[in-house]
């Protein structure tokens, strides 16, 4: 099917009506199909009618803001990808939005080619794991690199724990992983991280790499505080050690 006949669905939050309405009408001329909701209320109506490929989420919003719908919806929609929309100098609502799994953020106002460049960046990323994940009962066995306790399928971009189960991860931990994989045991620093990944949206003087390491720490180490697997390396950035941390 051709993407005109089944284009990408994105739902975008916002209690500004002009701003929903120009989103709309921008995306929709760019093959999208849009879904309007002025709040999280609405917005879980829609999800719940129908998932969406992509949400765009105002952060700061009247009743329940965007970071708890975000929450919501990475716990329960994994496969979404998510960009935040945040106020000009409001870090603090920007590192929260990555620690909760958001893919993208982007301050107001913005430029509309921007955020419609980062959303089809997403989206891409999306889109090869389950065009992966049909090919792999017709190839060799997956290509996969242990990373502590777990496993990372570079074929299918998902990760496995000790026993088998996935591990959720987001679009962008996900090449944050698959760069560490290409680089064992080379101390990488943020410029490095940034180039290589390929992701706009991280800022090599805010936090938004050490917050996503962070994530992954919690997910591969065995403790989290004392990581053996993705290790700091003072004044430079990471190195991912291999081999460490596998055992319980």
């Amino acid at each position: 099917m051709s993407p005109a006949e089944n284009p990408p669905v994105v739902m975008v939050v916002d209690d500004e009506p002009e701003l929903r309405a120009l989103l709309a009408e921008y995306f929709g001329r760019h093959g999208f199909t849009v879904r309007q909701a002025e709040d999280a209320a609405a917005a879980r109506r829609l999800v719940a009618e129908r998932v969406p490929d992509l949400a765009i989420l105002d952060v700061n919003m009247p009743g329940e803001n965007g970071l708890s719908l975000a929450r919501f919806l990475r716990e329960a929609h994994p496969r979404i990808g998510l960009v935040m929309l945040t106020t000009a100098g409001e870090s603090v609502d920007r590192i929260v939005g990555l620690e909760l799994g958001a893919d993208d953020y982007l301050p107001k106002p913005f430029e509309m080619r921007e955020l419609l460049a980062r959303a089809r960046s997403v989206l891409r990323r999306l889109a090869v794991a389950p065009a992966a994940a049909s090919e792999a009962a017709a190839e060799p066995p997956a290509r996969r690199v242990r990373f502590g306790r777990c496993e990372l399928d570079l074929d299918q971009r998902r990760l496995f724990g000790p026993e088998g189960a996935e591990v959720e991860i987001s679009a962008a931990e996900y090449d944050l992983l698959a760069l560490f994989a290409r680089h064992p045991n080379r101390p990488l620093n943020r410029d490095q991280i940034m180039e290589q990944a390929h992701n706009r949206g991280w800022d090599v003087f805010d936090r938004s790499i050490d917050l996503r390491i962070m994530r992954l720490r919690r997910k591969i180490e065995r403790n989290p505080d004392k990581p053996e697997v993705l290790k700091t390396v003072r004044n430079v950035g990471y190195v991912y050690v291999t081999g460490a941390g596998a055992t319980t």
